[in-house]
């Protein structure tokens, strides 16, 4: 096997990995549904209401105003309770602003029903009659929820039983819910608390083979990707049923999460929910309370809302023993290289202060691990060279017989002590890397909005600049074209990433064969092109991967006295002079 045709092996599988595996093995090794069966009469047993969805949308200031409702005052969260029904339905993140604009508002995570993207969690109680219901309006023991001050939400039917949310949060996403029925009247209750997420539409990110979002939970220890909103559209009733012991259930998109997390031992049913004008619904229900006169009951449900930042979905995880919180971010397949690729460009990026410096220097180290390998690699590309002229003598001699060919290469590979395989091994080991590097540039929060240097804003985004509209001076985004718009976007270090390619590429002979020689020429351009719509940061990562082997290369065969082909591959793309005798 040629060096040439190792790097077209290895480039290859990383566009498969890439772009492929997650949609081939949902087609030929689906998951398994994670759902647990749920009986007719579960269904129907005191199934959380459907969130309404007023048709005629309003101003979210003037729907705000006119309510009576709880600040929501956190280092991390901003927003107010509707004592209307005990929603929270406005909720701001401030750790996170819409744009890199300096006036750029901060992200809305909930909003009232009613307004544009209309977004919140409620918490209640269904069974029999005299229950607080969506229109019942509570007492707030304080006017502000504060992770210092929780707040109490009562109300007392005429029957003299008293129902209790006792709210409280913590300094970044998570908020408990207590909820108590505290019996005075003379009359028996059941009631079974329930708890719901409802959303408007289906939010700002689509879910892609390699980065689900929309409807999430975890149930029997197990993460379900496999729910879209479409299935949820297109189930019996529009409704898809879990019951799990411990787990969550929530709607996720690319940077945000709602979940609703019971208790950890609690057994409950859950399920995703459908109705018109694109309305979806994530709830879940505990086990019946039975409350006789003078008795309580109370059970305990979390909710998270916020950003799905890794340190805090792991301390949840940990500390609190919340299942599985840390796969709301879908890592994928090589979670196991994924997580500590994060976790060492995050320690980089602490100690340099740049995030584009911090991939820079995880490139260096990874290529400093794999030095041992990438020695072998290239003085085994080297050894296959020298013995070249004999290999290519046995396939003239046994060009008739391909079975007494294969069995000389192979003594001729014994005694020269070579491996024609030799070098896949490194590049093949920086595929799961490179996938693991752009999971999480791709999907990390922390990744987000962060700079490098000159014109790269936001590391997570695509190059801004592209030759395409010269830099910026022609006034058209080249992206809108159809069809083709997403491959224009050609930024500047996509070109450069083009560049180091094509050198390390024309640091080995060209391929004999006419069609493998085309195929190799134009291998940097296509990637070039690809890469343009990948995020910066990741395109910075292959640029300086591929400088570094460059020079490694070129060391390690100067030094093995195998030919750098290089300068010759340069100089046969010039013009060839004519011969003097040539009129």
């Amino acid at each position: 096997m040629s060096d040439n045709r190792n790097m077209f092996l290895a480039i290859l599988l990383s566009i498969v990995v890439l772009f492929g595996w997650a949609a081939v093995s949902e087609r030929f090794f689906p998951t398994p549904k994670s759902n647990a069966p749920v009986s007719a009469a579960q269904k129907a047993d005191g199934a959380a209401p459907v969130a309404d969805a007023p048709t005629m949308l309003r101003e979210r200031a003037a729907v705000i105003a006119e309510s009576t409702r709880v600040a929501i005052r956190t280092p991390a969260l901003s927003g107010s309770i509707n004592l209307e029904g005990a929603r929270i339905d406005d909720l701001l993140l401030l750790r996170h602003d819409e744009t890199l604009k300096k006036d750029s508002v901060n992200v809305r995570l909930f909003s009232p029903s009613g307004t544009q993207g209309a977004y919140f969690a409620e918490f209640g109680w269904t069974g029999s009659a005299g229950l607080p219901t969506a229109e019942t309006r509570w007492t707030a023991s304080a006017p502000t929820l504060t992770p210092e001050q929780p707040v109490t939400l009562s109300w007392t039917n005429a029957a003299g039983q008293t129902f209790l949310i006792a709210l409280s949060v913590d300094k970044d996403y998570l908020f408990t819910a207590k909820q108590s029925i505290v019996n005075k009247g003379g009359q028996a209750l059941v009631a079974r608390p329930y708890g719901l997420v409802a959303r408007v539409g289906t939010g700002p990110d689509k879910s892609t083979f390699n980065a689900h979002t929309g409807p999430i939970g975890v149930f029997g220890g197990k993460t379900d990707y496999d729910n879209n909103y479409e299935d949820i559209d297109e189930a019996p009733d529009r409704q898809i049923d879990f019951r799990s012991k411990g787990g969550w259930i929530g709607f996720t998109d690319k940077y945000w999460l709602s979940a609703l997390i019971p208790a950890n031992d609690a057994t409950f049913d859950a399920n995703f929910r459908g109705g018109g004008d694109q309305r979806y619904q994530a709830g879940v229900r505990g086990e019946p309370l039975a409350v006789g006169p003078g008795q309580t009951a109370a059970t305990t449900t979390r909710l998270f809302a916020g950003a799905k930042e890794v340190d805090v979905l792991d301390r949840y995880q940990d500390g609190l023993g919340v299942v599985r919180l840390g796969s709301a971010i879908d890592w994928g397949w090589f979670e196991v290289i994924a997580k500590p690729i994060f976790h060492l460009l995050d320690w980089l990026f602490e100690k340099t202060g740049n995030l584009g410096v911090a991939i820079i220097g995880l490139t260096i180290l990874i290529r400093f691990v794999l030095f041992p390998i990438a020695n072998k690699q290239y003085a085994s590309m080297a050894k296959m060279r020298q013995v070249q002229p004999k290999m290519k003598a046995l396939q003239e001699r046994y060009k008739d017989d391909k079975l007494k060919l294969q069995q000389e290469m192979m003594e001729l590979y014994k005694t020269e002590k070579v491996n024609p395989l030799g070098g896949c091994l490194p590049i093949l080991l920086q595929i799961p890397i490179f996938y693991a590097l752009y999971k999480t540039l791709f999907l990390v929060i922390d990744m987000r909005h962060q700079p490098f240097y000159l014109w790269i804003k936001d590391l997570s985004a695509p190059d801004p600049l592209t030759p395409v509209n010269l830099f910026g001076l022609l006034p058209f985004d080249p992206t809108v074209i159809p069809v083709f718009g997403q491959f224009l976007h050609l930024g500047i270090w996509p070109i450069f990433m083009g560049i180091t390619m094509w050198v390390q590429m024309k640091m080995n002979p060209s391929p004999p064969d006419p069609t493998q020689k085309m195929i190799f020429d134009w291998m940097p351009v296509i990637f070039t092109f690809l890469l343009a719509s990948f995020p910066a940061g990741l395109v910075i990562y292959w640029t300086w991967n591929n400088f570094l082997s460059v020079v490694q290369q070129g060391v390690i065969m100067k030094r093995n006295g195998a030919k750098i082909e290089l300068w010759d591959n340069l100089r046969a793309l010039l013009p060839k002079k004519k011969a003097a005798n040539d009129n």
